[in-house]
């Protein structure tokens, strides 16, 4: 049969452009406010953060049911993840993968210069969801966090720092607040999907819950936690360029709104209400993102 095609000198641009259009549908098919947000950084940064986030996905997707529901056994989705940590880490070194979200993955990491340890710190935590369902301890808690979130924080600062030299103190305190972001974005999920964590996945990521759930008090204090650990990363993002600053605060804007409103849900309600963000209040968090950004100088 006669095939009609394009002949293209270098076919390898087509294929990265192609594998990042994956990670992309991957993000919107699973996080509305992620997506919007995303759209508020510059086209590289936005396209280097999506190639992050999908192999994130995937993780997450591995130990939250995915793999079980397709019939792994818990001994497979154990070598599943292990083995996808290692697909991970050996990303770089190659130019080409089958998997075109490792593929995109591989763009941005060496774009980037995504750290393994980092990674490896993200994978611990993940390991920990599938034997771990009870967390009694504040230290184990805040292990758990460090991996599972502040650590992404720290590679999306890499995405948004390409290009733009930055002091080493600087650095420091953009890390430090990278992190307590994405500890507050962490913390806010545990409380929005309280529910889904304990009745679905048999989970319970707060002390303070205990075998009565969440009280009024304790619930109360994991909002002023997650509400300092918000203006501690604010406190340092008018020195995230532009290109970031953006969606950085878009984002912010959004999990703060959510904050808000399981604050004023009731300690009772948390297990039986999942709280989100209507369309129409993320649509106007995000049109005034970057008339926020500009009032603030790098």
């Amino acid at each position: 049969m006669f095939r009609l095609f394009t002949h293209t000198p270098n076919p390898l641009p087509r294929y990265d452009n192609g594998a990042e259009r994956a990670a992309e549908q991957i993000i919107a098919a699973y996080s509305t406010s992620f997506s919007l947000a995303s759209q508020m950084l510059s086209p590289q940064t936005r396209t280097d953060i999506r190639n992050l986030y999908a192999v994130v996905r995937i993780a997450d997707e591995i130990v939250d049911g995915a793999a079980a529901a397709a019939g792994l056994s818990p001994q497979e989705v154990q070598e599943t993840l292990d083995a996808y940590e290692q697909a991970v880490l050996q990303t770089p070194h190659r130019r080409f993968h089958t998997d075109p979200i490792l593929h995109s993955y591989g763009l941005s990491a060496r774009r980037c210069g995504f750290k393994d340890e980092h990674i490896q710190a993200f994978f611990a935590s993940m390991r920990r969801d599938l034997h771990q369902s009870v967390y009694s301890t504040t230290a184990e808690l805040n292990q758990y966090v460090y991996g599972s979130a502040e650590v992404i924080g720290l590679l999306c600062l890499d995405a948004f720092l390409v290009g733009q030299p930055v002091s080493s103190a600087q650095r420091r305190e953009l890390e430090a607040g990278a992190r307590r972001l994405g500890a507050a974005f962490q913390k806010v999920n545990f409380l929005r999907d309280l529910g889904a964590d304990t009745g679905q996945l048999g989970r319970s990521y707060f002390p303070q819950a205990g075998s009565a759930g969440l009280s009024a008090e304790s619930k109360d204090e994991l909002i002023t936690d997650i509400r300092a650990d918000l203006a501690a990363a604010r406190a340092v993002m008018d020195q995230l360029p532009l290109t970031a600053r953006v969606g950085v605060i878009a984002a912010t804007d959004l999990f703060e709104a959510l904050t808000n409103d399981i604050a004023a849900l009731p300690a009772l309600a948390l297990p039986t209400k999942r709280v989100s963000v209507s369309i129409p209040r993320k649509l106007a968090l995000l049109l005034r993102a970057p008339v926020k950004s500009l009032r603030r100088t790098r």
